[in-house]
């Protein structure tokens, strides 16, 4: 938690932004895993953590525009809770750590609500991505939960966006810090790839990792030697000499900002010249994208710089052929990098994704794509002082895709099937970095790049695993 002025002013610009009516904003509550006595371990709504700061089951944030007022609806413990969690700070206490003097029961939100709406206020709400707080806006608002997204208030999803997209100095150091303790993970995973190691045994050393610094993983682990499957959570492989294994795994923070990496490492501590030759091109996107990233350029031109690269890479080793302009510009590498370059990052590893993606990542100026690939890409708009994005380009050899594209015919003109089909077992290389936008250009996150070059990567993987 930082200092309550933090909070203050986080509300006060809020404010600003929207000029009148009632802002509403749930926390979450916990979430049982196969009863109500034993939940998931909890992790607070990152709007809410934004403007109130507290990481605590069931409270309910409001700012009264209109009235310059902040509350905060919550219920102090009794002595059985005291009982199973030990002494509890009152919400009173609880609220003044965050600049919030006004506090009532949780339940007495309703009746605070009703009498702002009999008074005309219009009340604003971000869209909600939990069950529990859907049929809460029920009790709250009468809305039924079928139709709480049609009353989900555009103007308050836009003021939020602005504002949580410019990281001020107390999160760009809990960034950093995220991103040292991904560094920590990264590297320990590719010490410990080795034949005859399974998959899980390298996540659940690495998820140890993420919590032993106080938080948990920014989303599950993605470690696999089966990368060509972008998001692939199986962790069951056991790992041969000449694998590939791909690592896309981050930590929160214990104030929950995230970090986000990926590596694919060699089996065994040596990548093959094939493996090299590929490697080389997704790290060439990687830096070359790097090297353009500034205020006022748009993340929609580096991806498409970086894709630009991986096709003229692809060319050069006969899998690829033709115009690389006219293969981007219709999509054929999209066969290869089926997805964006990147995305926001911050409190959310995909930061305010739950707010619409389209908002986050794409403005009046900037339209999302429907072209297969571009489609996928999350942020698109232009960059800006204090935005911090990831940059994870990469190469995937889909069996599937190649199947049915090459059944159908399409894009023969740019893809040569006959050598693509020697690389149908590669499986995939992604490398990705975290970046901070600056005032003249951008700079990694973390003290120290992860090792990325094919020899860094070759000498880190000698190297003895730390316990």
């Amino acid at each position: 938690m930082f200092t309550k002025e933090v909070y203050t002013q986080r509300r006060e610009i809020l404010r600003k932004k929207l000029n009148s009516g009632i802002v509403l904003i749930p926390g979450n509550p916990d979430s049982p895993m196969n009863a109500p006595a034993n939940t998931f371990h909890f992790r607070q709504d990152s709007s809410f953590l934004y403007y109130f700061g507290l990481d605590f089951p069931n409270m309910i944030g409001i700012l009264d525009i209109d009235n310059q007022k902040d509350y905060l609806f919550a219920d102090d413990v009794d002595l059985d809770d005291i009982i199973w969690m030990g002494p509890q700070e009152s919400i009173k206490e609880t609220g003044a750590k965050v600049g919030v003097d006004d506090t009532a029961p949780f339940n007495n939100a309703a009746e605070f609500l009703a009498g702002a709406i009999e008074k005309g206020h219009k009340i604003h709400f971000l869209p909600q991505y939990r069950a529990e707080n859907i049929i809460l806006l029920e009790k709250l608002l009468g809305i039924h939960p079928s139709k709480t997204a049609e009353y989900v208030s555009e103007a308050l999803i836009k003021a939020v966006v602005a504002q949580r997209s410019i990281k001020d100095h107390h999160e760009i150091e809990e960034l950093d810090r995220a991103a040292n303790i991904g560094y920590q993970m990264h590297t320990t995973a590719m010490r410990m790839a080795k034949p005859g190691v399974y998959e899980r045994e390298i996540a659940g050393k690495i998820e140890g990792i993420a919590i032993s610094y106080g938080g948990l993983l920014s989303f599950p682990v993605i470690l696999t030697i089966n990368g060509q499957t972008l998001h692939n959570h199986y962790h069951g492989n056991q790992m041969k000499e000449g694998d590939l294994m791909l690592t896309d795994a981050g930590a929160e923070t214990d104030t929950h900002y995230a970090s986000d990496f990926t590596r694919t490492v060699p089996v065994g501590g040596k990548y093959t010249p094939e493996q090299k030759d590929v490697y080389e091109i997704v790290m060439h996107a990687n830096n070359r994208a790097f090297k353009n990233i500034k205020p006022g350029v748009t993340y929609k031109d580096i991806h498409l710089l970086a894709v630009k690269t991986i096709a003229e890479g692809l060319k050069g080793l006969g899998i690829m052929k033709g115009n690389v302009e006219d293969a981007v510009q219709q999509g054929a590498h999209a066969m290869f990098m089926p997805h964006g370059l990147g995305h926001m990052m911050g409190l959310d590893v995909h930061d305010m994704e739950a707010l619409g993606e389209d908002f986050v990542g794409y403005d009046e100026e900037i339209k999302r794509s429907d072209i297969f690939g571009l489609a996928g890409l999350r942020l698109g708009r232009k960059l800006q002082p204090n935005f911090v994005i990831t940059n994870e380009p990469g190469i995937y050899f889909i069996p599937e895709l190649i199947d049915r594209w090459k059944a159908d015919k399409k894009f023969t003109e740019f893809i040569n099937y006959d050598k693509l089909d020697g690389y149908r077992d590669f499986g995939g290389i992604r490398l990705e970095d975290d970046i901070l936008i600056t005032n003249d250009g951008c700079r990694l996150l973390g003290d120290k790049r992860l090792p990325i070059t094919p020899e860094d990567v070759e000498n880190e993987m000698k190297k003895d695993i730390e316990f």
